[in-house]
């Protein structure tokens, strides 16, 4: 069994399997249908555990090791290998240099970002959502892929399906802490004549990443709350009394 999945070209490589994927083909139920591989929702264990088989099955026909977090939307990034697992670990970023070790983000309204230098054969992600994009785990992803040998003018940085401005409504104190981070950070709003606010996370995101000098950077521009048939969402599983929600895997790999 095997689910659809988006790839970037920025991302292909002979040496490199990735994937950015949806809520579509897996096997949960109700509110998680179907491809939820998030091991922290309330779903049926065995379900998620089945869904996450599907996805390395999808993205490899090797066996291989599929790897995430315990995600906490901090700028901690780990460096991981094939000792260990790494589902207790708290952290948003992994970076890697092993073979068939598929590391992974979730998210389910976050920026999922897939990272590759591959004349180093050095991959990473991170989740970055509004905290850890302004605390930093898109550098220190980044810094970590270097330690292991990564040229940052030779990485490509692909920011993968999340919530756009127009379903992205927040307060006066969300505004004010990027505000009095740098004032320049009013371009990422849009507050409308009747107050709303807006936040431009895919565009916050994007800033942070050129502001890095990277080799090249794309998105795919999908809204995980506008297509939500498509992407697990949790805003808007919130906004229809929903209270637990799926989550979305975006993953990368280094072939042996």
């Amino acid at each position: 069994m095997t689910a659809p999945f988006k790839t970037h070209n920025l991302l292909d490589h002979v040496n490199i399997s990735h994937g950015f994927f949806g809520r579509v083909g897996g096997v949960s139920k109700n509110h998680y249908e179907s491809l939820n591989t998030g091991l922290g929702s309330n779903d049926k264990s065995a379900n998620v555990l089945k869904n996450r088989q599907i996805v390395s099955s999808s993205l490899s026909k090797k066996a291989i090791k599929l790897i995430s977090l315990n995600q906490i939307h901090s700028a901690k990034v780990v460096t991981a290998s094939q000792e260990k697992t790494y589902q207790n670990f708290s952290a948003d970023g992994i970076v890697t240099k092993t073979p068939n070790l598929a590391i992974s983000i979730m998210s389910a309204d976050c920026g999922p970002i897939l990272f590759s230098d591959n004349d180093a054969s050095i991959i990473g992600c991170c989740h970055a959502g509004w905290r850890g994009a302004l605390s930093g785990v898109i550098t220190n992803t980044i810094i970590a892929m270097e330690k292991l040998g990564a040229d940052k003018k030779n990485i490509n940085a692909v920011l993968g399906p999340c919530i756009g401005i127009d379903n992205y409504e927040v307060g006066i104190e969300f505004y004010n802490t990027f505000i009095e981070e740098n004032k320049s950070n009013c371009i990422f709003f849009s507050i409308q004549e009747s107050g709303e606010i807006y936040f431009n996370l895919k565009k916050y995101i994007l800033k942070k990443l050129h502001s890095e000098n990277l080799n090249r950077i794309d998105l795919i521009p999908d809204c995980t709350y506008e297509l939500s048939d498509l992407y697990f969402s949790y805003r808007y599983n919130t906004h229809n009394g929903i209270r637990d929600y799926g989550r979305n895997i975006s993953t990368i790999m280094l072939n042996s």
